[in-house]
């Protein structure tokens, strides 16, 4: 008999529930990996200007930022499975929407709201902590992180093959259909399979507010500080993920293709270190030590990315960057998780994917101005020098935690 089977049946529930939410959301995030390394072409082809391809990017954060605090509070009190079924119809929506985009407004707007309703990141979380024990979490969040990438994997790779961008906005056409056929074949997996993880509670007559619970947040020794280094990293990151298809055509005359494939290899590389690796490491040397030897490793490869020759060292930095994030960034969602109480999970997961969706809106902006106005190399500078005192951050949010926890049990 399997382990799985040899199981309480609680356990295999709680299993079962883990692994079919995680098919999901390959399937919901190969839609997004389509759309990924396709949009600065696409707003090229609208005749956009770097800072307009920026905003492109920066809207779907926008509304990101919006929406994962709203989510997850609301998937605290009603349930996650709702939640996460009508946001994914709604990026079905969006994405169908954007295929017919007239102009870069509208595809500013469709962006805009495709990221509010895809702001349900927090409700993903809240659910792997509702069915995770404490010693568990940090090896259950490096999974989805594996599930997000396998999305990744072929993601780019089929939105590079299936663009024609030589005929213009209409060449994007198919690509962005299929990612919004795999959105809403993600809502129909959920509402078949998945089995809600909380039981719904009456609405609290005087519930804090937003800016309440950010303020608490802010103040937590613990998620204060992983809330500035989910911003401070994001910044960097998506800076460098917005302008690295310009770059790279730049430097390279890479078109979609070669950067869809490029991000291919970096994902197949991430993908089995979250899945069968991360956990175990955490477990070993600890979450704390874990993230900031992720962060090490992102400082390093943004670093030397300049030097790339287009060949297999543009690969291997771009490798070692996916590589370095698939080890830090679940042991960051499990610092958070360990050090809030279960009815908020949603809410303060929220928060903190609120910060990295705030960075994903400042990054690009940041990142055009240094690549239009001081050198194309300079995304990459920049990111390092940002990242870099992230290390200490996280060290010093493993302290807290420590202490944290210590003092729960008295």
């Amino acid at each position: 008999m399997t382990a799985l089977a040899q199981a309480p049946p609680t356990a295999r529930r709680s299993a079962a529930a883990l692994y079919t939410l995680l098919s999901v959301m390959v399937i919901n995030m190969l839609g997004f990996g389509i759309v990924v390394p396709l949009l600065p072409f696409y707003a090229q082809s609208f005749h956009a200007n770097p800072l307009q391809i920026a905003l492109i990017f920066s809207a779907y954060s926008i509304g990101t930022f919006v929406g994962e605090p709203f989510w997850g509070r609301l998937s605290d009190r009603i349930g996650r499975k709702p939640i996460l079924i009508s946001t994914l119809l709604a990026n079905c929506l969006c994405y169908g929407a954007l295929a017919f985009a007239p102009n870069i407004y509208m595809a500013f707007l469709i962006r805009l709201v495709g990221g509010m309703a895809a702001g349900n990141g927090s409700v993903v979380q809240g659910y792997i902590a509702d069915v995770s024990p404490l010693e568990e979490r940090a090896g259950r969040m490096a999974r989805l992180g594996a599930a997000y990438n396998i999305g990744f994997i072929l993601g780019p790779f089929v939105g590079g093959v299936l663009a024609k961008p030589s005929v213009g906005p209409i060449g994007f056409q198919i690509p962005l259909l299929v990612a919004s056929s795999l959105a809403g074949c993600a809502a129909l997996g959920i509402a078949l399979v998945v089995r809600e993880s909380r039981q719904r509670r009456p609405p609290e007559p005087n519930p804090p507010s937003r800016w309440k619970m950010f303020g608490y947040a802010a103040r937590h020794p613990v998620i204060g500080r992983l809330m500035l280094l989910t911003f401070v990293v994001g910044f960097a990151f998506t800076g460098i993920e917005s302008s690295f298809g310009l770059w790279a055509q730049h430097r390279f005359a890479w078109q979609p293709k070669d950067v869809g494939f490029c991000f291919f290899v970096a994902a197949l590389v991430s993908s089995p270190t979250q899945f069968f690796i991360t956990g175990t490491l955490s477990k070993r040397f600890g979450e704390a030590r874990m993230l900031a030897v992720g962060m090490a490793g992102t400082v390093i490869a943004m670093a030397l990315q300049p030097f790339g020759d287009g060949g297999w060292v543009t690969y291997a930095l771009m490798a070692l960057t996916a590589l370095s994030s698939s080890v830090a960034f679940p042991n960051a969602g499990a610092l958070i998780s360990r050090s809030i109480d279960p009815d908020n999970q949603g809410a303060i997961m929220g928060l903190n994917n609120a910060a990295g969706a705030f960075a994903r809106f400042a990054g690009p902006a940041g990142a055009a101005l240094v690549y239009s106005h001081i050198n194309i190399n300079g995304p990459f500078i920049m990111g390092a020098l940002i990242v870099a005192p992230a290390i200490l951050l996280a060290l010093s949010a493993g302290r807290a935690a420590g202490d944290h926890l210590t003092r729960s049990k008295f």
